[in-house]
């Protein structure tokens, strides 16, 4: 049979038309799902705390205090682990620390926790299941079974992760050391029906002792808005490594999007890397080639967001963080409960967060999207009507703007609040049967390179759009840059109509 080649390959997977739903992974705006927000709002009346307003800005001060601990970190030590990872990991304990995470970062007593349910549980959780979304689209196979969370909280990423894959978790391993973080997340999802099995632990060391060595590899690990709260740039290092051992496929880290999250999630993911390539290359020298063939199958690892490559971060030297945002409608106890510097409480808030997705193996070699595709300019698309396509009649365009002018005009999302009737309707019963509305279907973008990432929004102006794309800039995806690129709808209509669509967190075909 004749081999394919890679154009004719590329047209089957990426056309023209589906480029724009192919690199739309952004949300516009969340809203949080209905189970979780009526599991919320029982949880704190259940409660009946007073002074909640108080107690909610006395949470947000004590993560102003760690990242300002966190901030006086010497930044030479940063330096050092990103630079020689093995050198200074050998000065440290490589495997085990002393206390949990919790006990060098924030604990939570039963007052921050109730405080973190009603203000920060909803912005996690779409900052989650923004990232957890992207890995299901992105890896339209992948459906794990067996998951870790470390760092679980009140069970935001356990929420995402029943949003994005409800019918394949079968089992769900859960590290938290606050026990009372822990009671809140079990109260929470009391009464939601077909839940995976769950264990909880209150350390890596408890769940290793716990279940055996083969048991322990995991398709899906995540950790989010965990590391920032450890100041030790070296237990964070140890804490990676423990979690890569625990990961059988996929590895998810998520933090704030802030200069310091920011900066921890360079850290994680320059030392994955690094590690994984010199696991490589010590493979590479072994002289048993059957041996080296089947440890390059299942040694390496990948960035499968959001970065398009595996190279050095375009951004460490250009004065920028990565960082994308996620907008979600308040939902009513974050209405009720934060406060506002002197003007009235929007109805949504923005969520900054960083992240990074890694896969075990190496990275699938696939055509780029744009390969064999070809885009007329706005002269030949000109050129190619016909007369007859330009005739319009009269009676048909002023049915098409009465039309118009009766359709329901588009709600600002800010102003939505009609989901809060939803929020104290029925017995609780039918929580996990909302109604979705549904949503466009997007094409798989493949993870073979060429798929840029836009960071920060799109500048549009007239005929034109400007945009900041980290692409790979080599077929293997081993190296990339930071590229401002101007799309014109004079030299390509269709990219020009993507541009315009796009936002930032989307991929881009370059």
């Amino acid at each position: 049979m004749a081999t394919q080649t890679i154009a004719e390959a590329a047209q089957k997977i990426v056309t023209p038309e589906t480029l724009i739903y192919a690199a739309k992974q952004s949300q516009r705006c969340l809203t949080v799902p209905l189970p979780l927000r009526r599991a919320i709002k029982k949880y704190l009346r259940e409660q009946e705390e007073p002074y909640m307003k108080r107690k909610v800005l006395r949470l947000s001060q004590s993560f102003n205090e760690i990242k300002n601990v966190n901030l006086q970190l010497a930044t030479t030590t940063s330096r050092e682990i990103v630079e020689h990872p093995l050198k200074s990991l050998e000065q440290s304990k490589r495997w085990k620390i002393t206390s949990s995470y919790g006990d060098i970062g924030l604990t939570y007593r039963d007052e921050e926790t109730i405080a973190y349910v009603a203000s920060r549980m909803p912005a996690v959780y779409s900052a989650c299941y923004r990232v957890l979304k992207e890995v299901s689209r992105r890896l339209p196979g992948f459906s794990p079974t067996k998951v870790l969370d470390f760092g679980a909280g009140t069970g935001s990423a356990f929420w995402a992760l029943q949003e994005v894959w409800p019918k394949s978790l079968e089992k769900v391993n859960i590290i938290e050391p606050s026990q009372s973080m822990q009671r809140a997340g079990q109260r929470l999802i009391q009464g939601l029906k077909d839940l995976p099995l769950i264990h909880s632990y209150d350390s890596i060391q408890a769940l290793s002792k716990d279940i055996s060595k083969s048991e322990r590899g995991h398709d899906l690990v995540i950790a989010s808005y965990v590391l920032g709260e450890i100041p030790s740039i070296k237990d964070r290092i140890t804490i990676l490594r423990q979690l890569w051992d625990q990961t059988q496929d996929v590895l998810v880290l998520v933090e704030p999007g802030t200069p310091h999250g920011s900066s921890i999630i360079a850290q994680m993911r320059s030392y994955i890397l690094w590690m994984e390539e010199r696991k490589h290359r010590k493979s590479s020298k072994k002289n048993n080639e059957v041996c080296k063939d089947l440890i390059t199958e299942k040694a390496g690892a990948f960035v499968v967001a959001p970065c398009p490559h595996d190279g050095t971060c375009p951004l460490v030297k250009s004065g920028k963080y990565c960082h994308f945002v996620q907008r979600l409608e308040r939902t009513s106890s974050q209405r009720a409960y934060k406060r506002s510097k002197g003007e009235p409480l929007r109805g949504f808030e923005d969520e900054k967060f960083s992240y990074v997705v890694f896969r075990r193996g190496p990275r699938p070699r696939e055509p780029w999207p744009l390969d064999g595709i070809t885009f007329d300019t706005l002269k030949e698309q000109q050129a190619k009507r016909n007369p007859e396509d330009l005739e319009i009649d009269y009676e048909d365009w002023l049915k098409l703007q009465e039309a118009d002018d009766d359709a329901p005009r588009e709600v600002d999302a800010i102003r939505r609040y009609e989901s809060d009737g939803l929020e104290t309707d029925g017995d609780g019963e039918d929580d996990n049967e909302e109604v979705k509305e549904t949503e466009e279907e997007t094409e798989i973008a493949d993870l073979g390179g060429g798929w840029g990432r836009i960071v920060f929004m799109p500048i549009r102006r007239g005929k034109q759009v400007t945009m900041n794309v980290c692409r790979s800039i080599k077929r293997d995806a081993s190296e990339g840059e930071f590229a401002r690129m101007v799309v014109t709808k004079s030299k390509n209509p269709a990219l020009h109509r993507q541009a315009k669509r796009s936002i930032w967190g989307d991929l881009w075909p370059f």
